[in-house]
């Protein structure tokens, strides 16, 4: 069962940007795009770059390691909608984003 874990404040993630938290041993990408907000697992499929820590233009982020690039709305690759990142369901509670989580 999914746990909804308090991320971070709605405030340090501006619109058309992305942050990253960790959630136990996990790193987790959150961005906000027009105030909504998507969460995946936050490790570049490419090499374990930092997915979160990457430009975010147009509702894609480019990892800031080797430039591979992912649509915000369904953490898919641009090139291969078949590779995603894992996807974790985001809230806005109050002033708080939340990430729903189940460690495995």
């Amino acid at each position: 069962m999914n746990e909804f874990v308090p991320v971070a404040r709605v405030e340090d993630v501006p619109p058309g940007t992305g942050t990253t938290v960790r959630i136990g041993e996990r790193s987790i990408a959150v961005f906000n795009v027009d105030g909504t907000f998507h969460a995946y697992e936050g490790v570049c499929l490419h090499r374990g770059g930092p997915v979160g820590d990457g430009d975010v233009e147009d509702g894609i982020v480019t990892c800031p390691w080797h430039g591979w690039q992912y649509n915000v709305a369904t953490g898919c690759n641009v090139l291969d909608d078949q590779v995603c990142l894992r996807r974790y369901e985001a809230r806005v509670q109050g002033d708080t984003i939340i990430v729903a989580f189940h460690e495995g």
